[in-house]
């Protein structure tokens, strides 16, 4: 039996690949003589006209100040001034009877890596700190007899891209915040500048009980540490006065 074959479909062609005729090509052809011809009637028609007159470029005049020009900030009074120069020279003194902390080491300079080195994960610290723009820290600390410690650390960075000591201060403030039994206190002229009293003394096998407090806060590009270690349980009037007076200086 024959088979029988399909009939054939016949597409209707795509648009897309019509030829255009000729009538399109003419009236194409027409559209571009009546622009040609109007553009040029334009020109005709400006070339006769007067030119316009463009407005006076002049001002008024203003008012100027008289009398000797304002004097510039004294060193006392500008702050970059100040955190250019020795940031050592403007942590606080250690007091009378106390003594030099050993601990510390160094010339009163903390570089990235040390500085890093401080914290409990110093590889994740580093990059933060690059990041950051850190610049360089002043550290400063004594023992007081046998009870207490106290040290002090101005970290300043270079600002260009974040206004970082503002942030490193919020972090601070985060984790002290995050410590049980806590006490804290806005630091006076410093904005947001924050005090803290953890009532609660860590515990090691082998170790006296340690109470601690800090402070945090921040100035220009400059971020200021202070942290109180001791034996026995540190005082609201202990950390206040030594973030008001270390504030001062800044």
């Amino acid at each position: 039996m024959p088979v029988q074959q399909p009939e054939a479909v016949h597409e209707k062609p795509d648009a897309s690949g019509r030829r255009r005729g000729r009538t399109t090509l003419l009236i194409a052809g027409a559209v571009v003589l009546g622009l040609v011809a109007g553009t040029c009637t334009g020109y005709l028609v400006q070339a006769d006209r007067e030119p316009t007159k463009l407005p006076s470029l002049s001002q008024p005049a203003l008012p100027q100040a008289k009398g000797p020009a304002p004097e510039p900030l004294s060193a006392a009074q500008d702050r970059r001034v100040k955190t250019e120069g020795d940031l050592r020279k403007l942590l606080l003194a250690k007091p009378k009877g106390a003594k030099d902390a050993d601990w510390l080491g160094g010339d009163g300079w903390m570089d990235l890596a040390a500085y890093a080195d401080s914290y409990e994960k110093p590889e994740e610290v580093f990059g933060d700190l690059v990041g950051d723009e850190f610049r360089r820290a002043a550290v400063t600390g004594w023992e007081e007899g046998s009870t207490y410690t106290v040290e002090l650390r101005l970290v300043q960075f270079r600002q260009v891209e974040t206004v970082a000591a503002a942030d490193y201060c919020d972090n601070n403030q985060y984790w002290a915040e995050d410590e049980d039994s806590t006490d804290s206190w806005p630091v006076p002229g410093t904005g947001t500048g924050m005090a803290y009293v953890h009532h609660e003394p860590e515990t090691e096998p082998g170790y006296l009980p340690m109470y601690s407090a800090e402070a945090h806060a921040w100035r220009g590009d400059v971020a200021v540490e202070i942290w109180v270690y001791g034996s026995r349980a540190i005082s609201k009037k202990k950390i206040m006065d030594l973030a008001e007076r270390q504030m001062e200086r800044l």
